[in-house]
């Protein structure tokens, strides 16, 4: 396993790959026992693995207690990362979701005692719920990290104003950073690409994918007639996006197909094709099988071809304003006819 410093606004030295906690349970009637989960933690440990990721949620809060019995010990090895905002179980009411302060203070002061720990490393308000200010959540994070109680703010299934917006304030507060990203992204979900993680990149936020493998559609197990269950029926299909369009069988088809060139599987390609795109993949296995094969994608190295092959097939549909800024005309029109004589930037510039 190789390391990377997180995102610009963190000397955090963090896996290629996360381990997803979801699994972690099964009070959702679907997941994996405290056995395995352990199996699953050390093989991760020992491949070199240190990017754990969980929420107050996961399996009604039973991912963050097995998360707690496994770090006893080894704590310090591990940048441990959870979320507020949703419900933990069902006794959770109206106070203690959403985005407000008082949610985040008491989601916090609940995962810390089922994660057995002093502290959280990174935490994310899972997602944007509209209405809370983002002064009054940038203010909360910053309070949590003056406190001890935190140490980096992230933020998870926002829109990019708002990921923008939060950045700006706490830039312009000299209040602790948004360091952190968590989006969706994949071969069959990638309209978080234009938009969500543009922002993140020209803001220097560490970025992590959640779903690399399509809820398991990118597996190629639901071709299958003999499949075991998976997303599709786990989770109430949560992040499953099913095979139904031409595109999605031609994406299918071409990653089966560049799985085969390589001597790999399907999943180890997508993978390896999301961490391709400047973020951290979160494996989320239920088995340990599973986490074995996605830990294999950190030796795939796709060439450039096959990379331009899965993104000319998988490509989203181009949306305004980008219509119009990509457009080659208005790309002469702001530019005085010299587009091409110009040496543009790396990366996305805020």
């Amino acid at each position: 396993m190789r390391y990377k410093v997180f995102g610009k606004h963190t000397g955090l030295r963090v896996s290629e790959f996360v381990l997803g906690t979801a699994n972690f349970g099964t009070s959702w009637g679907h997941g994996t026992d405290a056995d395995e989960a352990r199996r699953i933690f050390d093989t991760y440990a020992d491949a070199g693995g240190n990017f754990l990721d969980a929420a107050n949620g996961y399996q009604d809060g039973q991912s963050e207690e097995f998360l707690g019995d496994l770090l006893s010990g080894r704590r310090d090895n591990f940048v441990v990362g959870t979320k507020y905002t949703c419900i933990t179980d069902s006794s959770s009411g109206i106070l203690v979701t959403g985005n407000s302060r008082q949610a985040m203070v008491s989601s916090v002061e609940a995962s810390l005692k089922r994660l057995r720990t002093d502290r959280i490393d990174i935490l994310y308000a899972h997602v944007s719920d509209g209405v809370t200010p983002l002064e009054e959540v940038v203010r909360g994070f910053d309070d949590l990290v003056r406190a001890g109680k935190i140490l980096y703010a992230g933020l998870s299934n926002f829109p990019a104003w708002r990921i923008a917006r939060a950045a700006t304030i706490a830039e312009l507060r000299n209040a602790a950073p948004i360091a952190a990203l968590q989006v969706e992204h994949s071969l069959v979900a990638r309209t978080a690409e234009r938009e969500v993680m543009e922002a993140g990149h020209a803001l220097g936020l560490g970025i992590v994918a959640f779903s690399p493998l399509g809820g398991g559609v990118l597996t190629g197990k639901y071709r299958k007639p003999d499949r075991e269950k998976g997303r599709q029926e786990g989770f109430a299909g949560a992040a499953f996006h099913p095979e139904n369009s031409p595109q999605r069988t031609a994406t299918l088809d071409a990653l089966i197909a560049v799985a085969e060139e390589a001597g790999v599987t399907p999943s180890e390609v997508a993978i390896a094709w999301v961490a391709a795109k400047g973020s951290l993949p979160i494996l989320g296995p239920r088995t340990l099988a599973q986490l074995e094969n996605n830990l294999s994608a950190a030796k795939v190295v796709l060439s450039p071809e096959q990379i331009a092959r899965l993104d000319a097939v998988s490509a989203p549909e181009p949306v305004y304003p980008y219509t119009v800024l990509d457009d080659p005309r208005i790309g002469s029109l702001i530019t005085g006819g010299n587009s091409e004589k110009i040496e543009m930037p790396a990366g996305p510039v805020a």
